[in-house]
């Protein structure tokens, strides 16, 4: 938790790593712009995380919610995408309230170890082995991503796949630092199984936050 957490409890601060409005790239808004709000603390720690730097909460400031929301609205941006580390450690009631007064829609990605809060367009769902999402989220999900990191997690993808909604949209992701080798086995296993989807982190080919 963070050393601010009786502050924050109410959602009016967040521990605020970065915010920036950049191009969505990952899943099924790939290439949509959107404002991007990144909150500290993950206590997940898997070994391919690229966002490491995020995972201590304690690191980053106590940001006055609103001022979050000010920015946001300042980007001039209709969607706001909110990530982590693991968002849903803190409570994001006031945030989404704030954010859908302005009709600015609000997108989430989540591994659903932890309760929802939050008022939700999009839920992007990416379960991490260590722990478990929730079953609120797993019928609440828009977006089910599952980072292939070796052959068994298509098993994990598959298992996933029975426990969300049937109009989740489901898509495969290649762990970054395998991609070469992982591509042609994705490939292979989406041609065989097409309710599958293949998501490529485009922002990297791109060169964008």
């Amino acid at each position: 938790m963070h050393k601010d957490s009786a502050e924050i409890s109410s959602g009016k601060k967040l521990p605020l790593v970065e915010q920036f409005f950049t191009v969505q790239g990952e899943g099924f808004h790939t290439g949509k712009a959107a404002y991007f709000i990144r909150l500290g603390g993950c206590d997940i720690a898997c070994a391919w995380c690229d966002t490491r730097f995020s995972w201590n909460p304690e690191l980053f400031p106590a940001v006055e919610t609103d001022e979050i929301i000010r920015n946001a609205i300042a980007s001039g941006t209709d969607s706001v995408v909110v990530t982590g580390g693991e968002p849903l450690m803190w409570n994001l009631d006031y945030l989404c309230k704030g954010l859908k007064s302005k009709k600015i829609s609000t997108f989430i990605e989540t591994c659903g170890a932890y309760p929802l809060s939050g008022k939700w367009d999009w839920i992007c769902l990416s379960p991490k082995e260590n722990m478990l999402p929730t079953n609120e989220i797993l019928k609440s999900a828009h977006e089910l991503k599952v980072v292939i990191e070796n052959s068994e997690d298509f098993n994990r993808a598959e298992m996933y796949k029975k426990l969300v909604s049937s109009k989740c949209k489901l898509f495969l992701q290649p762990e970054w630092s395998r991609f070469n080798s992982l591509i042609p086995e994705i490939v292979d296993y989406v041609k065989k199984n097409k309710s599958w989807r293949i998501s490529l982190q485009a922002h990297k080919y791109m060169h964008i936050p």
